[in-house]
């Protein structure tokens, strides 16, 4: 896959059906400021909660709203082998250059048959797409580990990259010592690409992006400074952008009847309560994902308005494209009314 910056994009929604004009606008804005890529239908675009049909009509919308503009990555894994290679056989057909497989969840294969039975069965049957492994064990609960991914590489050419989300950088040192120089690994964890992308022993190649949902621009010209050998301006603009990043999961500690509890409003949550508040395409997320509680959504107002003072220029391109004032909407409740539950 080409080096640079992806948007791991949300699904906005009306009611319960899917925001198509919504949509759009979500596509146009990431084209508009520069992206690589964009994901559809990963996590950050609710797959789990899509049926297969909904999941398709939101790939081809995305694939030919960006067709020639940027390039489409689309999300079809599962923990069904059979599902994931019809959903692939779609996305080839509609015109994605890559999909992701994220490992099979709940049920639990080990590495060698994730690598036999999962990605291997897919890399055979669509040799001319991109087959991206999304390594993610703290969501699935299994792990593709990097020899088997080097195994894949070896066999599969188009097994070519991988979205590292493990966080740990032992895990991405070692992939990269078992795969090569000619193998990318994208960043998974947006607070975490300037590291993987400047660590000698990991050259990441770039990011697939939960925080480019609302500053794309921003965003893309980290990941652009770092690939050109510019770290210390990256760094310097990825502190601008570090409260952004953070906001993947928003942990708060709640009280109950029979003593405290931790909540955490995992992604994609908090960002689609945010892309609300900041008047873009959202809708809100589908069960079992719900509301914030009061406490989560003040700490998302507390961070978006901590960026609008110290770094505006971060969400200038929301309020050009989208037309909406930032200072107004940061402040006035109307445009935060129903997007937290009531209490605890």
């Amino acid at each position: 896959m080409k080096a640079g910056c992806y948007t791991a994009l949300i699904t906005p929604f009306k009611g319960d059906d899917i925001d198509w004009p919504g949509l759009e606008r979500l596509v146009d804005f990431q084209v508009q400021n520069g992206v690589t890529g964009i994901l559809a239908v990963g996590t950050t675009g609710e797959s789990p909660v899509l049926n297969w049909q909904a999941h398709n009509e939101v790939t081809e919308k995305i694939a030919s709203r960006s067709r020639g503009k940027c390039l489409c990555i689309a999300g079809t894994g599962s923990n069904n082998t059979r599902e994931t290679l019809e959903g692939t056989r779609h996305a080839l057909n509609c015109g994605a250059q890559a999909v992701l497989l994220v490992d099979p969840y709940y049920n639990g294969p080990s590495s060698i048959e994730i690598r036999r039975e999962y990605v291997a069965p897919i890399a055979k049957a669509f040799p001319t797409l991109d087959i991206i492994p999304y390594v993610i064990p703290g969501r699935t609960g299994t792990q593709l580990l990097p020899e088997d991914l080097a195994m894949l590489f070896r066999q599969y050419p188009n097994v070519n990259s991988v979205k590292e989300a493990t966080g740990d950088l032992a895990n991405m040192r070692r992939t990269r010592a078992c795969c090569g120089p000619d193998f990318a690994v994208f960043s998974g964890d947006d607070p975490m690409t300037v590291e993987m992308m400047t660590d000698p022993e990991v050259k990441a190649a770039g990011v697939i992006s939960v925080a480019s949902n609302v500053a794309p621009r921003a965003t893309t010209e980290m990941v652009s400074l770092l690939l050109a050998g510019r770290p210390a301006e990256a760094r310097a603009l990825a502190a601008k952008l570090e409260p952004l990043f953070n906001l993947v999961t928003v942990k708060t500690t709640e009280k109950t009847p029979y003593g405290d509890v931790v909540c955490r409003a995992r992604n994609p949550l908090a960002y689609k309560t945010l892309l609300a508040i900041l008047g873009m395409p959202s809708g809100g997320c589908k069960p079992p994902l719900g509301k914030m509680t009061p406490n989560g959504l003040n700490k998302v107002l507390e961070t978006v308005r901590h960026v609008q003072r110290t770094a505006p220029e971060i969400l200038k391109p929301i309020a050009e494209f989208f037309g909406v004032n930032i200072e107004e909407r940061l402040e006035n409740p109307k445009y935060r009314e129903g997007l937290c539950y009531a209490a605890y």
